[in-house]
């Protein structure tokens, strides 16, 4: 913001660099459970270990916590006036 950028371009920078590592997260975490559906299959009672609307709605889930955790302070670091960030460092 110092160098003129708006604190919506702000916001967006952090949620899509943070959206970027949540989807490399869920990528990597649903090769791992499709892996490691075979060692879980006896535990599961009613589900079976593919089920592509539980995988879903975890995904959803996660992404959405992630984004909420994000967004929060990063509008928040919006919010600090430049010149006092740069007092600060």
């Amino acid at each position: 913001m110092a160098l003129g950028a708006a604190r919506r371009d702000v916001v967006k920078s952090v949620l899509s660099e943070a959206l970027s590592l949540v989807l490399a997260g869920i990528a990597i975490g649903l090769v791992g459970a499709l892996v490691l559906t075979r060692f879980i299959a006896s535990l599961l009672f009613g589900v079976k270990p593919t089920d592509p609307a539980t995988f879903a709605a975890v995904c959803l889930i996660l992404t959405a916590v992630a984004v909420l955790a994000s967004y929060l302070p990063a509008r928040r670091a919006a919010k600090v006036d430049p010149l006092v960030a740069l007092r600060y460092e």
